[in-house]
């Protein structure tokens, strides 16, 4: 069993928490890759039986520029497959809170076996570690349902 975890972060907030993820998906006893979105390629989803997926939100709730091409991927690869997850970190100031987070989540939805959503506010704090926990859990949990 094999995870990927592919991120991208401007403040540092997404990938402290894809870093908080890899440690608890380590914990699991699953291999996990974690993957700047600058090293990712669309034939990488086939080498994984998890996939997740960590970005931040762009101007009022946007997919950030650097995110598309995964986005795409998922859109067009053959991924049923895959058990995926998605997670962010936002402002809730702004309208959209985690808007590109959503997006991922209901084209995810569509195109894998999406098991679970996890959004922080801002910097990740001592309090979402056990939500980070409960994500992974959530995650391993799903794969063993489809495997």
């Amino acid at each position: 069993m094999k995870a990927a975890i592919i991120y991208t972060s401007v403040t540092g907030n997404t990938s402290t928490l894809a870093e908080i993820i890899c440690e608890k998906m380590n914990n699991h006893h699953i291999e996990t890759d974690l993957i700047p979105v600058d090293e990712f390629h669309p034939q990488l989803l086939y080498n994984y039986d998890i996939v997740t997926v960590g970005t931040y939100s762009w101007d009022n709730g946007d997919l950030p520029m650097e995110m598309e091409e995964v986005f795409e991927a998922f859109e067009e690869e053959e991924v049923n497959h895959i058990t995926t997850g998605v997670f962010g970190t936002g402002d809730s100031f702004y309208p959209y809170y985690c808007g590109a987070v959503d997006m991922f989540r209901d084209m995810l939805y569509v195109h894998t076996n999406l098991a679970v959503t996890l959004k922080v506010e801002l910097t990740p704090q001592d309090e979402d570690l056990h939500r980070c926990e409960k994500f992974c859990d959530r995650l391993v949990s799903e794969l063993a349902v489809v495997s």
